[in-house]
């Protein structure tokens, strides 16, 4: 009878921490050990940084999906990055947001390849969501005007802090 019981327990939580890796993979939750900020440098033709962004590292399908939606603003220096498992061509929208944003599109080879300002979210002319589009296999979110600030353009490369890129 208490083997039996012991038995059981054992093959509840077996099955609680598949159930559980099954939603890290597919990222419906987060693991409580991933990183959840980095450091993203931008750096000018001769390695310097132009720009240092500390920023919060959304990696799973729901906190792409969220964004900087659930933020009142970003500080200068702050942002947010998107991280993707390959490059592609990438389809951003302001979701729910209160506040404009440079979004910088990254491609796998580290290199800028898109900047688009996001000064008004909401709809556009038609109604629809502004779309920003370009390849990426990150993307960053900074303040309306620092990239501008701070003298970012396509072509810059950009260092990652992130220990294990996809």
């Amino acid at each position: 009878m208490v083997l039996e019981r012991v038995w059981k327990g054992l093959l509840l939580v077996a099955a609680l921490a598949v159930v559980g890796m099954f939603l890290v993979q597919l990222g419906v939750v987060a693991a409580p050990w991933s990183e959840d900020r980095t450091e993203v440098r931008v750096l000018d033709g001769d390695g310097e940084p132009k720009a240092v962004v500390e920023a919060e590292v959304a990696d799973t399908p729901g906190e792409r999906h969220t964004g900087l939606s659930d933020h009142d603003s970003l500080e200068s220096g702050e942002g947010m990055l998107f991280v993707h498992g390959d490059e592609d061509e990438r389809t951003y929208v302001m979701r729910d947001m209160d506040f404009g944003i440079d979004i910088i599109f990254v491609g796998a080879d580290g290199e800028i390849t898109t900047i688009h300002q996001a000064p008004e979210p909401g709809p556009d002319e038609d109604g629809n969501e502004q779309q920003y589009r370009g390849e990426a296999k990150w993307v960053l979110e900074v303040p309306l005007g620092y990239a501008s600030e701070t003298g970012m353009e396509p072509g810059d490369e950009v260092e990652i802090g992130l220990e294990d890129d996809e």
